[in-house]
Parts: C-alpha cells; sequence; structure tokens
C-alpha cells in the first residue's frame, strides 16, 4: 500500500476512460522513447508500458511511490528515475515524448523545463489544472492569455483536447482539470534571438494593463514607439507580432 502526499500536490487518476483517452492521444503520433512524469500509483503506466516497441522511462520523486512501482511492475527498476522532473538530466539521447499527470503545484515549472528541452521534445501529452490548460492553449484577445502562452507557443502547437472531472482522482481535487497535447512547430518563429523574444514578452506583459507605448519605452526608441501597433496592450499581440518586434528592438 502507500499513502497519498498533499505536499506533493498527489492526486492519482483512476478513471480507466481518461487513462484510455490519454493513452489514444498519445500514441497518434509515432515515437520510440516515452518518459512519464510523476507515474503515482501506476494507473497511466499500466497503459503505457503496453505500447509495444518503445523505451519507456518515467521519473517520480516520492520514494514510497518508486517502491511501489517497482514491486508492481516487473523489471521497473531499470525503467525509473528516483527524484524531481525538475532536478533532472535528459532521459533520452534521441528524441523523447512526455507525458503526465502533472503536479498542479509545479506545473507552469513544468513547461519551463519542456521548453528547455524542446530539440528534444517533439509532443508532450499533459494533465494539468484546467487554469493553467486554457493559459498554455489561449489566443491573443483573451483573459488568460499571458506569458506562459506566448512563450509556449513560440515553439508548440498547443491543443486543448478535453476537461477531466475531479471524481475521476483520487482524491478529488479540488478544480477541474484540463489535457493538452504540445506538437512541436516545423517551422520555427522568426526573432531577432530567444533572448530577445523572452526579455519582450515577460517587460510587455509585466505591465499588461499599460498599452505597450509605456510597457516597453526602454525597449524602443522614441520614433519607433510612434507606430500604431504600440497603442496596443500586450494581450492583443500574436506570437507573430512579438517576433517582428523584436527585430526592431534597441539590444
Amino acid at each position: 500500500m502507500y499513502t497519498l502526499k498533499k505536499s506533493l500536490g498527489q492526486h492519482f487518476l483512476k478513471d480507466q476512460t481518461i487513462l484510455q483517452k490519454i493513452t489514444r492521444e498519445l500514441t497518434e503520433h509515432p515515437f520510440q522513447n516515452l518518459l512519464e512524469v510523476g507515474p503515482g500509483a501506476g494507473a497511466l503506466t499500466e497503459h503505457l508500458l503496453q505500447i509495444p516497441s518503445i523505451n519507456f522511462k518515467a521519473v517520480e520523486i516520492d520514494n514510497e511511490k518508486v517502491d511501489y512501482l517497482q514491486k508492481k511492475f516487473d523489471g521497473f527498476q531499470d525503467k525509473i528515475i528516483s527524484k524531481s522532473f525538475l532536478d533532472m538530466d535528459m532521459p533520452f539521447t534521441d528524441p523523447f515524448h512526455i507525458v503526465g499527470n502533472f503536479p498542479y503545484n509545479i506545473s507552469t515549472q513544468i513547461l519551463f523545463k519542456i521548453l528547455d528541452w524542446k530539440d528534444a521534445v517533439p509532443v508532450v501529452i499533459g494533465m494539468f489544472q484546467k487554469e493553467v490548460a486554457e493559459r498554455a492553449a489561449s489566443k491573443p484577445g483573451t483573459k488568460v492569455y499571458g506569458v506562459l502562452s506566448v512563450l509556449i507557443q513560440a515553439y508548440y502547437d498547443v491543443e486543448y483536447l478535453f476537461d477531466v472531472e475531479p471524481s475521476s482522482f483520487t482524491p478529488p481535487p479540488k478544480v477541474m482539470s484540463g489535457v493538452v497535447r504540445l506538437t512541436r512547430k516545423s517551422v520555427a518563429l522568426d526573432v531577432k534571438s530567444e533572448r530577445a523574444y523572452w526579455v519582450l514578452v515577460k517587460t510587455a506583459f509585466n505591465q499588461r494593463r499599460k498599452t505597450l507605448r509605456n510597457a516597453l519605452k526602454g525597449q524602443f526608441s522614441p520614433e519607433q514607439l510612434q507606430d500604431e501597433i504600440f497603442n496596443k496592450r500586450a494581450e492583443m499581440l500574436s506570437i507573430f507580432d512579438f517576433a517582428e518586434l523584436t527585430h526592431k528592438m534597441k539590444s
């Protein structure tokens, strides 16, 4: 047996229909290597291990769950990495897909870690608190469109797949969950530099209630700031608008 640890945000998925849907969405794209983040008690793991001809690994920070999984699945000692996803090195030398019921308390950090690995990770199927899933997939002009949306969508096409009710978990969380698919873009965004894009986006949204003319006045010349685009607020700009602006930045 095992215990559930609130400190780790553990809400284990038990709904077989949802588990099957996640596995089905994952296998729509062929792949060789797979990393599961936070297998917990192994409900999703059981489905993933049935996918034929793949190299599978899982990362789990909870030592109690690591012991449980090693007893539950034959040969699991060689497949599990006992540490935090945020602290681990890349588990494969070749490209790999990522899947997981991501802990809500570090879900945004998980997405940014995936961005660090973007060249090696073509597809992610992840379950998040619905609010985070919607932010990742949101479009310009919506209330939840922000830094996370613009940075993730620079590198991945993000598709909101389906909702997951609290009753699908043990124990039930107090919020709805959502599953998204990230598919790496085949054509890179045309930016001055990755650093310039990140600085521009974070600066623009840091004062999102202000027009870009006020929020970005340190990044552009007074003459450039007369352009009509600077009358807008950050949430109105697409990733392509931000990318184009990077080429006009001072540095």
